[in-house]
């Protein structure tokens, strides 16, 4: 028999996701990006006496902050990553921070909504070329940040094989940064179109009608991220596919059943899973470990083994 070590049984709480690091390098890129455009429309608008460029500069200060918030979230994870003061590692650091961000984002939904019915109920004149100029210039550098964050957000690593793919396997940090992002590309294309709506046909009531559509837009993103952010922090049971999985790998002899599972995301694409079985003549713990061993998603993985009298099969019983 062979006499195992402490120290091989000993593993790693590192449960970060498979491109933390790209990430987190292509997120502070994005955060100088919309750091120098806040700089340069809030400069440019108090020299100018503009307030359009000096609110769309404070309205970019939101978003600059909400995305320091996701930097900051990586960075921390990585530097804390072997920190024994968090049990299962810092993996869920990047859904507190994208559950912050998801909040942010949905105050940002209520103020657009705010102001477009304010500007419905008082019209006011609206410098169109001016206007038209700053959503041009906002929307060229929300395309690049854009194109910065959505290749990590939907390019990255697995191990389920061929399962359902679900938003319990995304990064839900990265995601509030890209939706971040998409909500100030989504106001940039709703504002041109509406300006040149106003400027061609008059019609001035355009620009507050579009802003309504942003906002509720943007609200079920901030929603849908605090749902699923939420759920991990909260450690729901996103995914049943997972739990049926691990279930059916434990019972495959047709000797065991599981009385408990539970099956819990640490960190973006890896899973805990702590099972209890009986069976008639249980195996090792390692033995119903091994069955779901070519599953790299599930990390931690607890087994508790019991015998139980009169249990398993009719065959078993008759034995």
């Amino acid at each position: 028999m062979h006499s195992s070590t402490a120290a091989e049984h000993a593993h790693s709480h590192a449960y970060l996701g498979d491109n933390h690091d790209v990430h987190e390098q292509r997120t502070r890129w994005v955060v100088v990006l919309t750091a120098v455009m806040m700089v340069v429309e809030i400069v440019v608008g108090l020299a100018t006496g503009s307030m359009a460029l000096l609110a769309d500069g404070i309205h970019m200060a939101t978003h600059a902050g909400a995305l320091g918030v996701a930097a900051m979230g990586y960075a921390f994870a990585r530097k804390h990553v072997h920190d024994p003061r968090f049990t299962f590692g810092t993996g869920k650091v990047g859904d507190l921070a994208g559950f912050a961000s998801a909040l942010v984002l949905a105050m940002i939904a209520l103020g657009i909504a705010a102001a477009s019915v304010n500007r419905l109920l008082h019209p006011a004149s609206v410098a169109y070329t001016e206007a038209l100029w700053i959503a041009v210039v906002g929307l060229i550098v929300n395309l690049a940040s854009a194109w910065l964050l959505g290749g990590t957000e939907h390019h990255h690593g697995h191990g389920d094989h061929g399962h359902h793919h679900d938003h319990a396997h995304h990064d839900n940090n990265m995601r509030a940064a890209y939706f971040h992002v998409l909500a100030d590309a989504l106001t940039s294309v709703l504002a041109i179109g509406a300006l040149l709506v106003g400027s061609y046909l008059g019609w001035v009531w355009a620009d507050a009608a579009m802003g309504i559509v942003g906002a509720v837009v943007i609200a079920r993103w901030a929603w849908g991220l605090m749902r699923d952010a939420g759920g991990v922090l909260l450690d729901g049971t996103l995914t049943v596919d997972k739990e049926t999985e691990v279930r059916d790998a434990m019972e495959a002899d047709g000797d065991a059943t599981v009385t408990d599972l539970h099956v819990w995301r640490v960190g973006p694409g890896r899973y805990g899973v702590i099972v209890s079985l009986v069976a008639a003549d249980p195996l090792a713990p390692a033995d119903y470990k091994r069955r779901i061993a070519m599953h790299s998603e599930y990390v931690h993985v607890t087994i508790e083994a019991h015998r139980c009298a009169g249990h398993g099969t009719p065959a078993q019983k008759a034995a």
